[in-house]
């Protein structure tokens, strides 16, 4: 029998020596399994009436996480996408504890050995043009809030940086002069730096020589210099999105995000005829294989594709009944 092992101790060891010593992981991805294993104590607390705190690594098996994983699903609304991500953080902390409770090899394996779920792929979703105008042209620019709205609209739409990477962006990040551009530590912790057009500069100039709010340093802060919260983004782009509307109908039916944003531009560069590699080091992909989704959903590439085709030739005809005697003999 295995000896007693605190689930508290192992995950405390999870975050502070896996996530943060060895594998230096970002604050995002810190964040995101931080409310994975929220969400999973306090459901794991409901099933099995015992504090997170006294709970023991044994006690977490694979029947408990796919009830979760269910529960999710099921009860809490969260997509088949955000499920599998919980189900990452799980895997996750299961291959390190795999190192730390090698007597628990079996209980671990099973745990391991719970598939991701499988889930139709949507075309990405994009904006056009007129729709990227009109939400650009809604935040009152006599206003600081309006003017500070407007530049990270635009920036974002231009750049394709992520939310983590817009909010984390300090004053110093934007580089002006020949070559302008802003640098960016995007996912797994990599630098790069993304060009910006001169339409844009201007602003970011104009946005720079405003009063800065707060003692931070924040290049789009909240109304007390702080960075920007994930909710206050939406909110805004929601906000801006409902006033664009009325100049762009075909706005009421999409949410805008700042991942659409990022989609709207990449749809950009693929059709300007930029090539998936130079997209990818864009974007900040791992692999070039990511950005296959922009073509797949590039419609408008298609249709140019089939105006260079010669199309076959065919010529319709009336239909003629086919004879009575061979339609008996067929079907004896």
């Amino acid at each position: 029998m295995n000896p007693p092992l605190s689930l508290a101790q192992l995950l405390e060891r999870f975050f502070t020596q896996r996530l943060m010593q060895q594998r230096q992981a970002s604050p995002h991805t810190i964040s995101s399994y931080r409310d994975t294993f929220r969400q999973f104590l306090k459901f794991s607390e409901q099933r099995l009436h015992k504090a997170p705190s006294q709970l023991q690594f044994g006690e977490i098996t694979g029947p408990l996480i796919m009830t979760f994983l269910d529960d999710l699903e099921k009860h809490r609304g969260i997509s088949v996408r955000s499920r599998n991500l919980r189900l990452t953080a799980l895997h996750s902390f299961f291959r390190f504890a795999a190192f730390e409770a090698p007597a628990y090899s079996a209980q671990i394996q099973r745990v391991l050995a719970i598939p991701s779920k499988r889930f139709t792929r949507t075309l990405v979703p994009f904006l056009t043009r007129g729709e990227v105008d009109a939400l650009l042209a809604a935040p009152d620019q006599s206003t600081w809030f309006g003017r500070r709205d407007h530049a990270f609209i635009l920036l974002a739409v231009q750049t394709g940086l992520r939310l983590s990477e817009m909010t984390g962006l300090q004053r110093q990040d934007v580089i002006q002069g020949t070559g302008a551009h802003v640098r960016v530590i995007g996912k797994g912790r990599k630098e790069r730096c993304t060009p910006i057009a001169r339409s844009a500069l201007a602003v970011l100039r104009a946005w720079l020589r405003e009063p800065q709010r707060g003692e931070g340093n924040v290049l789009f802060p909240n109304a007390r210099g702080q960075r920007l919260s994930v909710h206050g983004v939406q909110y805004l782009l929601t906000k801006y999105r409902n006033m664009a509307s009325g100049l762009c109908p075909s706005l009421r039916d999409k949410r805008v995000t700042v991942h659409r944003l990022r989609h709207t531009m990449a749809m950009e560069l693929l059709q300007a005829g930029v090539d998936r590699s130079v997209i990818a080091l864009w974007l900040g992909h791992e692999r070039v294989e990511t950005t296959q989704i922009y073509l797949e959903a590039s419609l408008a590439m298609k249709e140019k594709a089939l105006a260079n085709m010669s199309p076959p030739h065919s010529r319709q005809q009336r239909y003629k009944p086919g004879d009575r005697l061979l339609a008996f003999l067929k079907n004896l």
